[in-house]
């Protein structure tokens, strides 16, 4: 089992490119996708569930172009869209129901999945619920459990926490866990604590183009020695964070601790501090221009 991105580009309109020479080769694990909002993690996502062609380049799933025959991978893809929509007339077990015909599930087999998606996502008691009474949360664990419907090879999930409380953030994580063991699974978010939680490798994309692929331990280790806690008075963190990226602040009665990251000594009296995984992706990002 194998999905091989081999330099994707994708361009809206004249000279907008939301990817730009993408390549990648994914094996089974879960896969982190990390990048700022705009960074073409959705452009990418949606190429590779066969909902947007490639301008340039090709996806291959094991062996076949996904443009061409998009319907070997179709039938083992799980996709949850960033923006799912639902049927608000309909309950959680007849979408799921009408789902599941649609991508041709027989009826009994997908009943008795059904049931265990419903009892998995916690939503077995609201089942016959009308989906237009369902809180953003609950809906979208309705939309974890339309991609799980067909038991995928490939799992494609675009910020998936969304909406979720923290007791349901945590399940979600774990559920992602234990299904990595014999599928890819793609998880692509903004919130590097998700990706900390489950990826075996992490992707970090950047302006539609890949800057790093690497273990999560790999991208912490290359972040050593770049990350400090600096105490200032309060009255200057509106400039430390126009000279510095500042991941993190606290507040005391004697002014502010920043962690910066920072290749050199950020000010005196800046100590050096182990980096956390969200230091060592602001370490990875490049640095911001001017026009953005």
């Amino acid at each position: 089992m194998q999905l091989l991105i081999e330099h994707v580009s994708k361009r809206y309109g004249q000279d907008l490119w939301a990817l730009s020479d993408f390549s990648l080769t994914l094996a089974p694990g879960v896969l982190g996708l990390l990048g700022p909002n705009g960074a073409g993690k959705s452009t990418l996502m949606r190429v590779l569930a066969t909902i947007t062609r490639p301008t340039r380049g090709r996806v291959l799933w094991d062996g076949d172009d996904i443009a061409a025959r998009p319907d070997p991978l179709r039938r083992v893809l799980g996709y949850l869209p960033q923006d799912f929509g639902i049927y608000p007339n309909l309950s959680a077990t007849e979408f799921l129901e009408y789902l599941a015909a649609v991508r041709g599930l027989e009826a009994r087999t997908a009943r008795k999945r059904i049931d265990r998606l419903l009892d998995l996502v916690n939503l077995a008691d609201v089942r016959r619920r009308p989906l237009g009474g369902f809180s953003g949360g609950m809906r979208q664990r309705v939309g974890i459990a339309q991609a799980l419907l067909n038991d995928p090879h490939l799992l494609i999930v675009d910020e998936p926490t969304g909406g979720l409380d923290p007791e349901e953030r945590v399940r979600f994580r774990n559920l992602l866990g234990d299904l990595a063991g014999d599928r890819i699974v793609i998880l692509s978010t903004h919130i590097v604590s998700d990706v900390e939680a489950v990826a075996t490798r992490i992707v970090l994309i950047a302006r539609g183009r890949l800057v790093l692929e690497a273990a999560p331990e790999a991208l912490l280790a290359s972040a050593t020695g770049k990350v400090w806690e600096w105490e200032i008075p309060s009255g200057d963190l509106v400039a430390v964070r126009q000279q510095h990226r500042v991941s993190g602040v606290l507040r005391r009665a004697q002014g502010a601790t920043v962690r910066v990251v920072a290749d050199q000594m950020p000010g005196p009296g800046a100590r050096p501090v182990p980096p956390t995984l969200e230091d060592a992706y602001l370490t990875a990002l490049p640095a911001p221009t001017a026009a953005s």
